[in-house]
């Protein structure tokens, strides 16, 4: 059953909120064939069938000191974002995770009568978990992902939410069932045959200028591996390369992450999603985060966790290693590499760890329909 066509304008700032909201765009349109999308994102989204207003490469800014640099910018983002709602008059609001502006615009388009629904909870389990009084009162529809999440807003809150599973369990299916072997070259421009490590260093300049670097002095203690450096789509190959030219056995692929995860055989991964991705590929992973000092200092004050991995968090335990700030040296990810690739105990737990992983995160997929299913419901209201 169609319903009549709707104005929808979707918020995502980042590659994986992107990803996300090309899929909800999909099966959006799948229930409203003529459904007017305008969107803040990236290449998927607009892929999808959304009008892009402003791409994710100019919104993202990691690291409280890189926020607050880039102050302007942001206030002149969110001024626009408003004028541009306004202009459109949305039936429905929808915002992707990415809280440090959403939760600003969710709040101000409440205050214009907008119908807000947000799809990907920010983590308020995690910090800031006062910001929980002020969602309620602006959302009027909060989709979450992870069980945890809902667990936590309904008891500690008493707000319902609605839990629609996690999105990436239906992506990666997807993708696992569309297989192709991804031809990799080594640095002499010739086919790989060497076994593959992955190193994902995340999307933003700021982190892979921290990260990348440490990753691949790593390559040099395991010359009998092809490293192999999964480049951000946003991000020019010629960055990348000022890295990783001295490296004989490293080599990038671009905008080809999920091929490379499905013939890795392990990975050192920057904190977020990319940790539940490359879990979710059953590969074996070190977590990696390293940012400014003084943002590393800040953020250890305000964040209430044991774990900055999705992995770790959701299990509750120790899953996959995480080498935090200084503990992410060289020294150290040569020793978590060198466990994975020959500990055949930790392979095991590994394994297992990561089935009941996907049990948890609910199996079977189908998140982004029945998150659209409640968003072309709300537009309706």
């Amino acid at each position: 059953m169609r319903i009549s066509s709707k104005k929808y304008y979707i918020i995502a700032g980042e590659a994986s909120g992107d990803l996300h909201g090309g899929n909800l765009i999909q099966a959006i349109k799948r229930l409203d064939a003529s459904a007017s999308i305008r969107c803040w994102g990236g290449d998927k989204m607009q892929a999808a069938g959304g009008t892009l207003v402003k791409h994710y490469r100019d919104l993202a800014f990691m690291g409280f000191i890189e926020v607050v640099k880039n102050l302007g910018t942001i206030l002149k983002n969110l001024k626009f974002c408003k004028q541009d709602i306004l202009d459109f008059k949305p039936d429905v609001l929808v915002l992707l995770d990415y809280p440090g502006f959403n939760l600003r615009i969710a709040k101000w388009a409440k205050e214009q009568g907008v119908r807000v629904v947000y799809y990907i909870s920010p983590q308020v389990w995690a910090w800031k978990e006062n910001r929980v009084k002020m969602m309620k009162q602006c959302i009027d529809e909060m989709l979450v992902i992870v069980p945890l999440e809902e667990a936590y807003i309904k008891n500690k809150w008493n707000w319902e939410v609605t839990y629609v599973g996690h999105p990436l369990i239906e992506e990666i299916a997807k993708k696992q069932a569309a297989y192709s072997p991804l031809v990799i070259k080594d640095a002499d421009g010739k086919s790989n045959t060497l076994p593959v490590i992955a190193l994902l260093p995340g999307s933003r300049k700021q982190e892979i200028e921290k990260k990348l670097p440490v990753m691949l002095e790593v390559s040099k203690a395991f010359p009998a591996y092809q490293f192999v450096v999964a480049q951000a789509p946003a991000l020019d190959a010629s960055f990348y390369e000022t890295f990783t030219r001295p490296y004989p056995n490293v080599s990038m692929v671009n905008n080809q992450t999920y091929d490379l995860l499905m013939q890795s055989e392990a990975a050192l991964v920057t904190s977020g999603t990319a940790t539940l991705e490359t879990a979710l590929f059953g590969v074996p992973e070190v977590v990696c985060y390293k940012g400014s000092e003084i943002s590393y200092q800040i953020a250890k004050r305000v964040i209430s966790i044991k774990y900055i991995s999705l992995v770790n968090l959701i299990m509750d335990k120790e899953v996959v290693k995480e080498l935090i700030q200084r503990e992410m040296n060289v020294v150290n990810l040569t020793t978590e590499l060198n466990k994975l690739l020959n500990d055949v105990g930790k392979q095991k737990q590994l394994c297992e760890d990561y089935e009941q992983l996907k049990h948890i995160l609910g199996g079977g997929g189908g998140a982004s329909d029945k998150a659209a299913a409640i968003i072309t419901a709300s537009a309706s209201q």
